[in-house]
């Protein structure tokens, strides 16, 4: 410890206020002792202190080591065995406030005068304690997230590892191979020893290098790109190769993967089950049909040659399922645009027509899937024949049934007659209209080669539908 060099002349000459008003604003806490260590006075620097420590009002008389904690009582012990020779040491003791709470306090005890009386400085340690706290909170915080990452680290090199698929991570710049899944191991195992590191294109017959390359360009460039039909090198198989982008550690990586694109490999791949469930779905007695986005046939069982009168599937694949399915085009384009939205449509009404001029009633179930990143659907279409049909709807302004109308003949003119016979034609074909378009009033005007406006005017008049005021008006 080192004093001041010249304290009378630089101080000046105390009083017991200054001097008193010096310890205090050095600590927040200051405590004046006797030679046996009992407290004589207290101080307080910080208001929060000495509102959390009121009971130090009652310490006055009483030892200091009777003020603090059990575990502290040594570390007191050991602060008022030091000599005043001594430099000064800071231990950390815990004064006990109300309801036995404990306050942190480093203390530090300076002697006082020749008297014997001793001052003790005390710093709040709660702050710091909360900082720890805060620290030990955001470290925790951090290893959660690092816990998670690896998580998700792991589940990612198992699906990786796992994929039936080849699979490929390259780095977009210099389209070297970083890695590979077993199946694409496995596949490159004729034309590139070692895959990793290698540059992809390398693995390809020499005449699809290019395009290969166009493509990956494409896709760091633009995000996406087609797929691609290449052959590997040293007369591999043909392969189909669609990627994405993606980014790490701020860098962009493409992952690429591999299909053969041999359909006679493929179907050999293929699991007994699989195997088995596409046989007894070409046997079904329900015609089933698979189409493209746009609605060209790609499959289709044999119910369904049976249904339209056709022989092979080679007669209808390409061509567009509307041209047998549906009264109108307008159906398929309703059905379609219920898929694209929903995903899934069930028993939906419509009509079959055969290439010989046959007409059977069907019941259309269909799904919305991805096969290699392209859309296609699935039909189940089923013969309902001469399945009852449910009633129509009637409404406020309903007309005369057919049997009302024969009731009516004899008594009324054959031109009231005529005029109740074409109402009802037209409310049931009203009726069917927005039935098969499920409500759609926009394509039912379409398929009755209407107008909106006239469509809303009939509704209105037949009392169908919900109209609001803002719905249609008179032609």
């Amino acid at each position: 410890m080192k004093l001041f060099r010249s304290p009378k002349t630089s101080l000046g000459h105390l009083d017991a206020e200054a001097a008193a008003g010096l310890v205090v604003a050095s600590a927040d806490l200051a405590l004046v002792l006797d030679e046996a260590g009992s407290i004589r006075d207290v101080g307080f620097g910080s208001n929060e202190l000495a509102h959390d420590l009121s009971v130090a009002d009652g310490w006055v008389g009483r030892p200091w080591i009777d003020t603090v904690s059990r575990d502290s009582r040594s570390k007191v012990e050991a602060l008022l065995g030091v000599a005043q020779s001594d430099a000064p040491r800071w231990r950390h003791v815990n004064h006990v406030a109300l309801e036995g709470a404990s306050l942190p306090i480093l203390c530090s005890v300076a002697p006082l005068g020749r008297a014997g009386r001793r001052v003790v400085f005390g710093r709040d340690l709660r702050p710091l304690s909360q900082l720890q706290q805060r620290l030990v909170e955001v470290q925790q915080s951090m290893e959660r997230d690092y816990s998670r990452l690896r998580q998700a680290e792991t589940r990612y090199r198992l699906l990786f590892q796992m994929s039936v698929d080849p699979l490929l991570v390259l780095d977009a710049e210099s389209l070297r191979v970083l890695e590979a899944n077993p199946p694409a191991q496995k596949l490159f195992m004729r034309s590139v020893r070692r895959l990793p590191g290698r540059p992809l294109p390398e693995a390809f017959a020499p005449e699809d290098r290019p395009t290969l390359q166009t493509l990956l360009a494409t896709l760091r460039s633009a995000g996406r790109a087609d797929e691609l039909r290449v052959r590997l090198a040293d007369d591999g198989p043909e392969v189909i190769v669609s990627a994405s982008t993606f980014r790490q550690e701020g860098g962009l990586l493409l992952l690429v993967r591999l299909e053969i694109a041999d359909a006679t490999q493929n179907a050999e791949s293929l699991p007994d089950s699989r195997a088995r469930l596409l046989k007894v779905l070409d046997g079904v007695p329900d015609a089933f049909v698979v189409t493209d986005a746009d609605g060209g046939i790609i499959s289709a069982n044999s119910a369904f040659l049976d249904m339209v009168q056709l022989t092979a599937e080679d007669q209808l694949r390409g061509a567009p399922l509307d041209r047998w399915l549906g009264r109108q085009s307008v159906e398929f384009e309703v059905l379609v645009a219920t898929l694209r939205s929903r995903g899934a449509v069930r028993l939906y009404g419509s009509t079959l027509r055969g290439e010989l001029g046959s007409l059977t009633d069907v019941e259309i179930s269909g799904v919305s899937v991805l096969h290699a990143g392209q859309q296609c659907f699935g039909f189940s279409i089923r013969d309902v024949g001469p399945r009852v049909r449910p009633p129509t709807r009637t409404g406020n302004g309903a007309t005369r049934s057919v049997e009302q109308l024969t009731e009516l003949i004899g008594r009324v003119p054959l031109k009231d007659l005529v005029r109740e016979a074409t109402d009802a034609i037209e409310r049931l074909c009203i009726e069917a209209a927005l039935d098969l378009t499920g409500d759609n009033r926009a394509s039912a005007a379409e398929m009755l080669g209407l107008s909106r406006q006239s469509l809303y005017v009939k509704l209105r008049r037949y009392g169908l539908g919900d109209l609001g005021a803002e719905d249609g008006g008179e032609d």
